[in-house]
């Protein structure tokens, strides 16, 4: 039995494994541009701050420009369209759930959790991602880096979540896969669980000095 009334999910990396796709859409904006690949294991230490800031690392990765000349280039303008239609098509198509985030999410309900996606993706790869893999209709809320002002590591998010719901910070969850995740749920004074299996910056997880790091969603379950 879950002893909190509302959990909060990051979602790339914590509930979906979507590097693949993110790291073909990537490769196909590049290759428009005939600039070099980039690798799985590059975009999965990027992934975290959405779309734009992972699309700034890759270019100063491949170009050798800072991040912040990178940000007022042409090329960076030229490349989020192209990028984004890349990743249109390639959502849902390489990525999955992982295990056992069905059948948690399911028995949370059940147990009469709220639930809420905390994400920095951007609303409409959010929607999407929900779809394919079917489980929209299992979350009460769906905040997406641009539905506020600012996104994670701002508790903005997470605060509207309390608000809404009408939850005492002790009583709520943020389950995250990120340093990004931890410093979201401590500015919003929540209890903060961390699964291992995500991306992270490429740094271990426990750095990150979580309250729980749990090896399986379901375990969520025995809370």
């Amino acid at each position: 039995m879950s002893g909190f009334d509302l959990v909060m999910f990051d979602l790339d990396g914590t509930l979906v494994e979507t590097a693949p796709e993110i790291m073909d859409a990537v490769n196909d904006a590049l290759q428009r541009f005939s600039l070099p690949e980039v690798t799985q294991k590059q975009v999965d230490d990027w992934i975290g701050h959405g779309t734009l800031e992972l699309l700034v690392k890759a270019l100063a990765q491949i170009t050798g420009f800072a991040p912040e000349t990178v940000r007022a280039s042409a090329l960076l303008n030229q490349i989020v369209p192209v990028y984004n239609m890349a990743y249109n098509a390639r959502c849902g198509t390489r990525s999955h759930l992982y295990p056992q985030v069905r059948e948690t999410l399911v028995a949370l309900r059940e147990q009469r959790a709220r639930l809420v996606v905390v994400t920095n993706k951007e609303s409409r790869y959010t929607q999407v991602v929900l779809d394919v893999h079917q489980i929209t209709s299992l979350f009460d809320m769906v905040i997406s880096g641009d539905t506020f002002a600012t996104k994670k590591p701002s508790p903005v998010g997470v605060n509207s979540c309390l608000e809404r719901f009408s939850v005492a910070p002790e009583r709520a969850l943020f389950v995250g896969d990120s340093s990004i995740d931890v410093a979201t749920a401590r500015a919003a004074g929540v209890p903060v669980w961390m699964l291992p299996y995500g991306y992270n910056m490429g740094e271990p997880i426990a750095a990150c000095a979580p309250d729980r790091v749990i090896q399986d969603i379901s375990l969520l379950l025995n809370a």
